[in-house]
């Protein structure tokens, strides 16, 4: 499946890979900022509480907004109430969802004492009714998918937990799997479990027929977890035959890793962003944030992520931008800060110093 793009029901994407659902991250702005530099073929919203958005609640529609920029977009409902979350799936399809997802692999304490996120693979027959319920809420022309990880514990992980219920949810129509590798007491902990991904893949395919990376037949699953380099993908789908990979917190530092990625599958050239390249996509993720949301928004928001956001620019040298954003009182101040930091760097290349 190396270099084929994703088939998730009727939908054909571009590429195979997608912007992970992060709290926090899979905002609009976000989510067009990694589209714009090449690669991705879905990027998924934050985790949407069908409670929100069904009462209309502010940060539950901010977070499920899209525009024509934002193509295809997944949107991700997470819970444990059958009929609130069908409703809730319908709305997304009323609103521009390509795709709807349920959250199964949430391994947050506030997500899961609610029977939600990775709760949910703790009774696998009241799960699958529920995404049965889902799945025939939806029209046709949007499928509806599932992200989990590999069970509980180390027990749900030995007993096959991840494999009974990604078998299961196809039977009742979900279109495609995404797997984490760690359980949820695994947290973020520990190295991403492969063998666990192959074993979901191997046994979706045996329950489907093998995805043949079209139309035909066969529910692809789609690895997740430490993909924090451009050639880490390719290495997902060779160890675990997935049919794609979803990236999340290695996109923080590097969104145009997709790009990368996906040439490399291709056999195709492409190359790192320049360092203006770099500091034109801060900027630009900046501008959109005030667009969509406010300035207030925008600058509290940015602070938070310039450390993460940085960590590629000038290999990571970059100390006096990082404090000159943070120190920002206003939106101005933040683009000064950058260009100022821009200018910097020029005078010392052009001086012949790397830093």
């Amino acid at each position: 499946m190396l270099g084929v793009p994703l088939q998730i029901g009727p939908v054909r994407l571009e590429s195979n890979l997608m912007l992970a659902p992060i709290a926090g991250w899979s905002d609009l702005a976000w989510r067009i900022t990694c589209r714009e530099l090449g690669g991705v073929g879905l990027a998924c919203t934050d985790l949407l509480s069908p409670h929100g958005l069904l009462a209309g609640g502010e940060k539950s529609l901010d977070l499920a907004r899209t525009n024509d920029l934002d193509q295809p977009v997944g949107m991700q409902l997470y819970g444990s109430d059958r009929a609130l979350l069908a409703d809730a799936a319908k709305w997304c399809a009323d609103h521009g969802a390509t795709v709807v997802d349920i959250n199964m692999g949430c391994p947050v304490d506030k997500v899961t004492k609610k029977d939600g996120g990775s709760k949910l693979m703790c009774d696998i027959p009241r799960t699958v009714r529920t995404a049965e319920a889902i799945r025939d809420a939806l029209p046709g022309h949007i499928p509806l998918t599932a992200k989990m990880r590999l069970g509980w514990d180390e027990e749900a992980y030995e007993n096959r937990c991840a494999e009974t219920l990604a078998v299961q949810l196809c039977n009742v129509g979900v279109a495609a799997i995404t797997v984490h590798g760690r359980t949820t007491e695994m947290l973020f902990k520990g190295s991403c479990r492969r063998e666990g991904i192959r074993r979901v893949v191997e046994a979706v395919g045996e329950a489907t027929g093998a995805y043949s990376g079209d139309a035909s037949g066969g529910v692809p699953v789609i690895g997740n977890g430490d993909i924090t380099e451009p050639h880490h993908p390719a290495e997902m789908i060779r160890e675990t035959g997935c049919a794609g990979v979803m990236i999340g917190r290695g996109a923080f530092a590097m969104p145009w890793i997709f790009r990368l990625a996906w040439a490399l599958q291709r056999g195709e050239a492409a190359s790192e962003p320049s360092e203006d390249e770099k500091l034109d996509t801060f900027l630009a993720y900046f501008a959109r944030m005030r667009e969509f949301r406010n300035d207030q928004y925008a600058m509290h928001r940015v602070k938070h992520k310039i450390s993460k956001m940085a960590k590629h620019i000038n290999g990571s040298h970059c100390k006096p931008l990082k404090e000159g954003v943070r120190a920002a009182e206003t939106p101005e101040a933040i683009i000064d800060a950058v260009e100022s930091w821009r200018a910097h760097t020029r005078e010392r290349a052009g001086s012949g110093l790397l830093a």
